[in-house]
């Protein structure tokens, strides 16, 4: 699976996490530190488990919450055509 922002789509890090700007909608998204690093992770290639697994090293969280987070997040950045994905 391979991840992207959207055309038009920019990312910007803040002190909170980060920042989705759809310059097309003129619409944004606020990403928490832990979803924000998620997104970053996805980004840089790697996979929805991967991304899982560094979200239980920083988080007390479960494998299987971490992995039904990601996935959540993808899904609902998808559905918000923040993020383009492709497998």
């Amino acid at each position: 699976m391979k991840l992207t922002l959207a055309r038009d789509v920019t990312l910007t890090v803040v002190d909170t996490g980060a920042v989705l700007l759809d310059g097309r909608r003129g619409r944004y998204w606020q990403l928490n530190h832990s979803g924000a690093g998620v997104l970053r992770q996805l980004l840089d290639g790697k996979a929805p488990d991967a991304a899982a697994a560094g979200l239980c090293a920083a988080a007390p969280v479960s494998d299987d919450r971490a992995r039904q987070d990601v996935q959540a997040l993808i899904d609902a950045l998808s559905a918000a055509k923040l993020v383009e994905v492709a497998s």
